[in-house]
């Protein structure tokens, strides 16, 4: 089963995109912490996060740089081929199927 559900800080504000067949999206990204026993030190790793339709409209009006976010979704390859180098590349991110802000609007401004 691909299911992911991630807990952390919102990286920039959500942007939202219409389009022509009225499909709404909306992206933005998500730093979750982890501990780093090598450095002894907390660590965020960055995740892209993709939201369609009802949720991309709320992500594009309250999902803020700062909030406390808790995302549900699934894990999704995209894969192209560069066209500077010709390379094969391959990136992972977050199709989102529910998002909720988790703690206050005091919370999320003091970021």
């Amino acid at each position: 089963m691909n299911t992911v559900l991630l807990v952390g800080r919102v990286g920039r504000d959500a942007e939202i995109k219409y389009f022509e067949s009225g499909k709404v999206k909306s992206n933005f990204s998500v730093a979750v912490n982890r501990w780093d026993s090598k450095t002894k030190s907390e660590i965020a790793d960055w995740f892209n996060i993709d939201v369609w339709d009802k949720q991309a409209e709320f992500a594009g009006e309250y999902v803020k740089k700062g909030a406390l976010a808790a995302v549900e979704g699934r894990i999704v390859k995209d894969s192209w081929q560069d066209k500077a180098t010709g390379n094969d590349r391959e990136s992972f991110k977050i199709v989102a199927t529910n998002i909720r802000l988790l703690g206050g609007k005091r919370e999320a401004e003091a970021f």
